[in-house]
């Protein structure tokens, strides 16, 4: 919770915001939204830009989860909520996307030597950054931050490819 109290004071109010949405909605601002459900758990929704039943269902769940009026509609408290409890690295972050996922982005990228502003919105210096940051690292450079770039930016090592067999197993008269 208290992550809550920190994306809200100190992001960007346009971070934290987003057009309201209402069930039977389309457009990029509900596939923003069930990308954040997902993220938040809700695996049964497929991302297509729709707020169909079943989106309206986890909004109204979330917003049962959060304490907030459960209407099913998306306005200023659900986005509040919806970005500022997102867990870093639960989500593909690209450009034109906000949360304070997003501020934690920034903040690895200064860490690592870049300047952009930390206010939670993944503008055009931010991709700039990012670009320039995969690029150095010799990662896929398309401006997506995916969990190898979030794993490289907190500068943790790849997960390891299994290693070859080293033993043989008998199993029904087969050697393996």
């Amino acid at each position: 919770m208290e992550s809550h109290a920190w994306a809200e004071h100190t992001l960007a109010p346009a971070a934290m915001g987003g057009h309201t949405v209402h069930p039977w909605d389309i457009g990029a601002a509900v596939a923003e939204l069930q990308e954040l459900l997902v993220a938040h758990g809700f695996s049964r929704l497929r991302i297509d830009g729709s707020f169909g039943y079943i989106t309206e269902a986890a909004v109204k769940a979330f917003q049962r989860q959060q304490g907030l009026r459960i209407d099913g509609w998306v306005g200023p408290k659900t986005w509040a909520a919806l970005k500022a409890s997102i867990e870093p690295g639960t989500r593909l972050l690209r450009r034109g996307h906000t949360g304070a996922d997003v501020a934690e982005l920034q903040g690895l990228l200064r860490i690592n030597g870049y300047t952009v502003d930390r206010n939670g919105i993944f503008c055009p210096t931010t991709h700039t950054c990012l670009h320039h940051f995969q690029q150095e690292h010799k990662l896929r450079d398309d401006g997506v931050v995916d969990a190898v770039t979030w794993a490289i930016l907190r500068g943790r090592p790849l997960a390891k490819q299994h290693e070859k067999q080293r033993r043989w197993f008998w199993e029904r008269r087969n050697w393996w």
